[in-house]
């Protein structure tokens, strides 16, 4: 089949690579260069432990002193808020036992694997060097912080994830470059982390292009229908035509997504990093500082510091001080760093309100796909999606269950819309 994939983050990347491999003719259509937008600037990580969603027991009861404490790891823009309500009520309505358990169980079908699944899609295409096998640890004051995060930790346990718990001098041991503030390590193996994840997702593109995959570099206003069913791709003005359409546009397919029938409650989860060139102190595995909720990433001649949450639209400038949390961060985890240069970043993550990406068929528009919506861990779910998208319009069944993932949750007049 003749297939446009639209978005050449990591999702409509691999989407392109696994549909190349089942043997259709792709094109790829973006505003951008491959690995411009929010697949540039993540923190790296091939985190398959990360299945605990922000919406946790008790977040209720937080978030306003969070907000209120410009030294917390949440942010908001305040004038945004009217707009922001309608899908703020909905998302904090999931911050309960049973929602959290359930998404959980949900994202480990699409990150569970993701070292092996990065390694799948790197294989012989160039970019298999910027895949890195390696822990990832989570930082911890002590026991009683560990302790604060059981229930997640519990999560992850029950989802079939291990991890060691080094404490005191076992910690100092592991990474001697860690602040004698760090009591306790949870430490995670088989993880991974991609050391530039723009080369990467660049490199990865380069070989769809060389299988011979089209790219093109446009705005894609509208999805071209007959009878119900897809027959082309408006962007720049132009009529691409294909057989299928896959939207991996991350938060900014929502309007194409509302106009097929798909009417996703979506916001942006503004995230920022730090980059510090020629540090003098390299941590020896990521590691996310638990109570700044950032995590640091050993890359290519630098250190990225990655992470945070601000809620406030795709307009509004970045703040300034996200970057001077993370630039402390640096400070206290990594006594004594220096650097040479010093380059900050802000993008935007797809958030649906139930925190679980959309993956699958739109139910009223035949041959139309959808691939957004995975929040913070996009890189690390990027290539199973791909293969889950790929398999699912050359007919093949996945051999995991998606339905926490099909769009049809969102379908205008949809039974599940509602409770979504």
């Amino acid at each position: 089949m003749n297939i446009v994939v639209v978005g050449a983050g990591i999702v409509g990347v691999s989407t392109a690579i696994w549909l190349l491999r089942e043997g259709h003719e792709v094109t790829l259509i973006d505003r951008l260069e491959p690995g411009e937008g929010t697949s540039y600037g993540n923190a790296g990580v091939l985190a398959s432990g990360s299945v605990v969603p922000v919406t946790t027991p008790g977040l209720i009861k937080k978030v306003p002193k969070m907000l209120l404490d410009p030294n917390q790891p949440l942010f908001l823009k305040w004038g945004y808020l009217p707009k922001l309500l309608p899908w703020l009520r909905r998302y904090l309505s999931h911050a309960n036992v049973a929602d959290t358990t359930r998404i959980a169980a949900g994202l480990t079908h699409v990150v569970g694997d993701s070292l092996a699944e990065h390694q799948a899609l790197a294989r012989e295409t160039g970019a298999e060097g910027y895949v890195t096998p390696s822990d990832y640890n989570f930082a911890y004051t002590g026991r009683a912080q560990y302790d604060a995060d059981a229930f997640g930790w519990g999560l992850r346990r029950d989802n079939g994830f291990d991890w060691n718990v080094l404490e005191a001098g076992a910690v100092k041991e592991y990474d001697p470059n860690l602040t004698d503030g760090i009591g306790l390590l949870a430490r995670m193996p088989d993880h991974g982390h991609i050391k530039d994840p723009g080369a990467y997702v660049k490199a990865l593109a380069a070989h769809a292009k060389s299988q011979g995959a089209q790219i093109l570099q446009a705005e894609v206003s509208d999805v071209a229908r007959d009878n119900g069913e897809v027959t082309g791709v408006r962007a720049g003005g132009e009529t691409v035509p294909c057989d299928n359409v896959v939207l991996c546009t991350g938060v900014w397919s929502k309007g194409l997504s509302k106009a097929l029938g798909v009417d996703v409650p979506l916001e942006s989860e503004r995230g920022y990093h730090i980059e510090l060139y020629e540090p003098s102190i390299v941590p020896r595995a990521p590691t996310m500082v638990a109570s700044g909720k950032f995590v640091v990433t050993p890359m290519e001649g630098r250190l990225r510091l990655a992470g945070l949450v601000e809620l406030g639209g795709l307009d509004a400038p970045p703040s300034r001080q996200p970057f001077r949390l993370l630039e402390n961060g640096a400070r206290k985890l990594l006594p004594g760093i220096t650097w040479k240069e010093k380059r900050e970043w802000m993008g935007h993550r797809p958030a649906p309100a139930d925190s679980l990406p959309l993956i699958g068929p739109v139910p009223a528009v035949k041959g139309a796909y959808l691939g957004f919506g995975h929040h913070h861990i996009g890189l690390t779910a990027g290539p199973k999606t791909g293969r889950l998208l790929a398999q699912m319009i050359s007919g093949k069944r996945p051999n995991v269950d998606t339905s926490a993932f099909a769009p049809s949750r969102f379908a205008k007049g949809g039974q599940s819309a509602a409770a979504a």
